[in-house]
């Protein structure tokens, strides 16, 4: 999952030829210093350049301080054959990581910032829907620093960020980029390790995204995590390799969102995030193109069978928006809220039908 960022150098404003004028002049007699016409530099040029070296200064100045505020928070976590990243959430020894990250384990083996030797903690609670998980160390290391979560609000597009993880084991790493996007959503996929989880809200960055990152911290210069790296983009065109510079991170508030319940209730009561009550698989045409999602189940109860959708029934159209594939149907469903009410079109026995569904609750 590589994803690079290659700094522009600013380009510095080119000084006037003065040294060549004055040399022309010199045939026909130069006038000294100070002279009208024969200034060997240009005030404007050396305040400029002046100005460019305070603000690279400054830079580099907010890039050292947000590391070394944000990078003690940052955690190596070792769970079975997976390697990821974490964050410390509070005081408590509770860590923010990805649901991938712990996968099935419940006991782990992590290494904080100040101490090389690695520490015993265990599990609270995983919330694969959001690929979100929270651990508790069985004992809190003096010095131990919880991170500082900043307002998903506040996050806008070519933002300066960091993000700081493990990346192939090389734990207390830090790569550096921008916001490319926000409000993505991303599906995540199965295999691997994965969750299977379609995520709504992400936020899109360049900066270099690679596995062992997962879990870690997406910074802004204000020394807040503003995300946790999750995922990287691939191309189905180089063999699904990575798609450089395409990375995404769950979003600060619903990372405290899941994190808060999962501390104080052991696990997730209220996610916010809307649901249908069906499992589905999706079902090709004649042309083997996909067309739609066919009703496996629909839970007793739920939002589906309440508004008459049966198992075998074909979803094709959530609001009038074709749904052809199981991702679809979850990416349309994501930034919806339960209590909603949408229009839901299937077809079964070869006629088609809309009905009005009010969403439950994942």
């Amino acid at each position: 999952m590589d994803v690079s960022l290659h700094r522009r150098r600013a380009r510095r404003p080119l000084l006037p030829l003065t040294a060549a004028i004055c040399a022309a002049a010199l045939a026909g007699g130069c006038a000294g210093a100070g002279a009208p016409g024969s200034r060997m530099s240009n005030p404007d040029t050396t305040t400029q350049a002046a100005a460019m070296r305070r603000a690279g200064n400054d830079l580099q100045t907010a890039y050292e301080t947000a590391i070394r505020n944000v990078l003690p928070s940052v955690v190596q976590i070792q769970a079975g054959n997976n390697l990821g990243s974490g964050v410390a959430y509070d005081g408590q020894g509770h860590i923010v990581t990805n649901a991938h990250v712990v996968d099935k384990q419940r006991a782990f083996s992590v290494t904080v910032a100040n101490s090389e030797q690695p520490l015993g903690a265990k599990l609270v609670s995983s919330f694969p829907q959001q690929d979100l998980a929270v651990i508790k160390l069985d004992k809190v290391p003096a010095g131990l620093k919880a991170a500082k979560f900043g307002e998903t609000s506040a996050v806008a597009v070519g933002q300066i960020v960091l993000a700081m993880g493990s990346p192939l084991g090389l734990s207390g790493s830090v790569t550096q980029g921008i916001v490319s996007a926000v409000g993505r959503t991303v599906s995540e996929g199965s295999t691997g390790g994965g969750t299977g989880a379609t995520i709504a809200n992400m936020v899109q960055t360049s900066a270099a995204i690679n596995p062992g990152n997962s879990g870690g911290a997406l910074v802004n210069l204000n020394s807040e995590v503003i995300g946790i790296p999750t995922l990287a983009a691939t191309d189905q065109q180089l063999g699904n390799s990575a798609a450089t510079g395409i990375g995404f991170a769950i979003p600060a508030s619903m990372v405290k969102t899941v994190a808060d319940q999962i501390i104080k209730n052991g696990r997730v009561i209220d996610s916010g995030r809307a649901a249908l009550g069906i499992s589905g698989r999706t079902v090709l045409g004649p042309d083997f193109q996909p067309v739609g999602v066919a009703v496996v189940t629909a839970t007793k109860g739920g939002a589906a069978a309440k508004a008459g959708i049966k198992p075998g029934d074909i979803i094709t159209k959530i609001d009038g928006t074709p749904v052809p594939t199981i991702i679809a149907l979850s990416e349309e469903l994501a930034s919806d809220k339960p209590g909603q009410k949408i229009k839901v079109t299937f077809t079964r026995g070869g006629a088609t039908k809309t009905v009005e569904v009010t969403l439950g609750e994942m």
